[in-house]
């Protein structure tokens, strides 16, 4: 009897790991496990509806689709690319007319950098049918309120597209590559402010408000473009490092009328940033922020769009920077909503036109993550916070009196609302490190879910096979007391009694997040790859991450990569007294900010790291961007020592572990410099490592098979030194 429970435990044991699936690179990052979602979801603002940009394998098409919000049934099909010879590669995005009788598509898009690209655009009237081509690599067009016209940029100078008479008419005409920018942003702007259209219709089509950007003494990068040719090519563009001379700002208005330009003189302000313009609710008044080069002194400013006299409506100061946001909410009186950190973490406040403080409407020792809108009728606030907990996201609703604050996400995990023009629903998207994206029908007033829209139980079902272990959440405290969000994930057969060893990850970047209740990204699942390898992966969250308030953000102002680098190396030390942990097997990886993060640990820790991969460091923070490493360093020229003392080109003389460095050729974010810089100190400094340039890839790394063979690579790296 005995000896047959033995047998039956061993053959029990064996199909249980046999009947764990393994998990491959090429099912990662080929979309094998892909959830299904809601494209280009856009909750219509005249009607309660809502579309999705739907897309068919089978048929090879795609179609923008109206649904109801109460019934979520489908009402019609707006579009369907079938039906039209010049959409026949596609739709790439769309915008509605105010009145949302109109549609801008686009199609052969072409990416320019992050968030900017070029596209074919065309006109849709949705009620003939009638598809008109509008312009051919265009950016940013956006309907005049009157849905009568179009503004849009090309080459650098603005534009107006009648519709009725097809007449396209030019509105500036100083415009030119690598010296004056009209209504686009700068390569800065865009990676740090995170926008591309500067420019703006008022709500009566009157006038358009844009940002002039002169960029002509800002110095310039360039980068090898290899390609396929004999001859590579030179791709050159203004980039401002820190320290460095940023593009010249100044805020116009057109008169379009006359299509008259004026320059609005918006104080006695010098080298500062615009990195917000908006028209209030008052079709004479336009909104502007301005921060000073620093960012840490903000004021909003109403501008009179007749006679262009600014008037500073409100100040924000802070002893570290300011974030800026989009939250800015203009009500019917001009009274607006503000999102601020000033009483230490992330809330809602609301004053009225005239700047005064009425009512701080959220408060306590959680953080406001995305502000959704406002029901004037009821007077009720839709918002996204970490009440509870940092690692999650809940939707709420409070009024505009700061009462009756209600939780309207019933589940725990990463919830994001998708209101409906009447706000009586929202779409529910929710997911967690055990449940894949689900879409519900929720009601805004009691949060009950009505009805489920997407379930991914296709994608749940297909997972069984491959019985991927759990992330598992915990605080982690360091022998210093600092207490850090983390998780960690065990090989499904884990063995308590055994040694593993340990495969860290981290980005750490000021304000980012790694350590979130959410579904699995590509990357999780490599992880759990790694832990079918007999690995241990796990990820902490130091100081300087977000969602924990501004004092845990910002102290590591002045000297990043010190509390981040410290934070790291006390966590592997907590991790490697684990029972079941072997210390002297630990690595750790990162990419961006997290690559120059890796490099340091294992340049300064390499007793704690016995390897490190670093994808795409920063190696020197003098190397990167004025907006971003200005506004948690100050310049160079400031604080030499915050620079110096935490990179990486300093300590290459001490690597005693393994180090793999990579990076594209044509990162135009971080640039290549910064690993080629690295690769030299090290070899000078006599130091074995491992590097692989990608040709002609970007900050991201990928195309064809590269995300392939990238992960490949870093694999067999682990396998061979940890």
């Amino acid at each position: 009897m005995k000896l047959y429970r033995i047998i039956a435990l061993l053959v029990f044991t064996a199909f249980s790991v046999s009947a764990q699936q393994k998990i491959s690179i090429d099912e990662i990052y080929m979309g094998a496990f892909r959830p299904k979602g809601m494209d280009e979801l856009q909750s219509l603002k005249n009607t309660n509806q809502y579309t999705v940009l739907n897309a068919s394998r089978a048929t090879r098409s795609m179609q923008i689709d109206l649904y109801d919000f109460a019934t979520l049934e489908k009402v019609s099909t707006l579009v369907d690319n079938r039906d039209f010879a010049e959409l026949a590669n596609g739709i790439d995005s769309y915008t509605f007319s105010s009145d949302e009788k109109m549609l801008l598509i686009a199609n052969n898009s072409n990416q320019i950098f992050r968030h900017s690209f070029t596209a074919d655009f065309f006109i849709y009237d949705i009620a003939s049918k009638k598809l008109t081509k509008m312009a051919e690599q265009v950016q940013e067009p956006v309907f005049s309120p009157d849905g009568k016209k179009v503004a849009f940029a090309k080459e650098n100078n603005l534009y107006v597209y009648d519709l009725a008479s097809a007449k396209t008419t030019q509105l500036t005409f100083d415009g030119k590559k690598n010296a004056v920018i009209n209504g686009i942003t700068d390569w800065v702007y865009e990676e740090e402010f995170a926008f591309v259209r500067a420019f703006d219709w008022s709500a009566d089509g009157s006038k358009i408000a844009y940002i002039r950007f002169d960029e002509s003494q800002v110095p310039e990068f360039s980068m090898n473009r290899y390609g396929q040719d004999l001859y590579p090519s030179v791709e050159t563009f203004k980039y401002p490092k820190a320290g460095e001379k940023n593009s010249e700002v100044s805020l116009h208005l057109i008169d379009l009328k006359t299509n008259a330009d004026s320059e609005v003189k918006l104080g006695n302000y010098n080298d500062f940033y615009i990195p917000r313009i908006k028209w209030t609710n008052d079709a004479n008044l336009l909104s502007v922020q301005v921060i000073n080069r620093h960012q840490d002194n903000l004021d909003l400013i109403f501008v009179d769009g007749t006679t262009g006299k600014p008037t500073v409506i409100l100040n924000e100061k802070d002893k570290a920077y300011i974030d800026i946001t989009d939250n800015l909410t203009f009500l019917k009186d001009n009274s607006f909503i503000w999102t601020s950190e000033k009483d230490g973490f992330n809330h809602i406040y609301l004053y009225s036109k005239s700047g005064k403080l009425i009512n701080q409407l959220t408060k306590g020792n959680w953080e406001v993550t995305a502000y959704y809108g406002l029901d004037e009728k009821s007077k009720t606030v839709f918002y996204q916070s970490t009440e509870n907990g940092s690692i999650n996201r809940d939707v709420y609703r409070i009024g505009l009196d700061g009462k009756n604050k209600k939780r309207l996400s019933p589940a725990t995990g990463t919830n994001a609302g998708t209101f409906s023009p009447n706000f009586q629903y929202f779409i529910n998207s929710f997911s967690s490190a055990t449940v894949p994206p689900t879409y519900t029908l929720n009601d805004s007033k009691t949060g009950n879910t009505i009805k489920t829209i997407v379930s991914n139980e296709a994608l749940s079902e297909k997972l069984k096979k491959y019985d991927l272990p759990l992330k598992e959440f915990f605080m982690l405290k360091t022998e210093k007391g600092n207490e850090l969000n983390a998780w960690i994930i065990k090989p499904k057969d884990f063995d308590a009694t055994k040694k593993y060893p340990v495969f860290m990850y981290q980005y750490s970047g000021p304000g980012s997040q790694q350590v979130n209740n959410e579904w699995h990204a590509n990357d999780d699942y490599w992880f759990m790859m790694l832990t079918q390898m007999g690995y241990v992966v796990a990820c902490v969250d130091g100081r300087g991450t977000g969602f924990r308030g501004a004092e845990f953000k910002k102290v590591t102002q002045k000297q990043l990569g010190k509390y981040e680098l410290e934070d790291q190396i006390d966590a592997a030390k907590v991790i490697g007294g684990y029972n079941y942990v072997d210390k002297d097997r630990m690595g750790i990886f990162g990419w961006s900010f997290g690559g120059f993060m890796s490099s340091n640990c294992i340049l300064k820790g390499g007793n704690t790291f016995k390897m490190a991969i670093a994808v795409a460091p920063v190696t020197s923070w003098r190397f990167y961007d004025s907006i971003y490493t200005e506004r948690y360093m100050q310049t160079p020229q400031e604080n030499a020592a915050g620079y110096d003392d935490n990179s990486p080109l300093t300590f290459a003389k001490k690597l005693q572990g393994k180090f793999l460095l990579i990076h594209g050729s044509g990162d135009d974010n971080v640039h290549v410099q910064n690993s080629m810089r690295l690769i030299d100190a090290l070899v000078n400094a006599n130091k074995q490592f491992d590097w692989a340039i990608y040709p002609d890839k970007n900050h991201g790394i990928y195309g064809g098979y590269t995300r392939i063979q990238l992960y490949n690579k870093m694999t067999n790296f682990i396998k061979e030194n940890l």
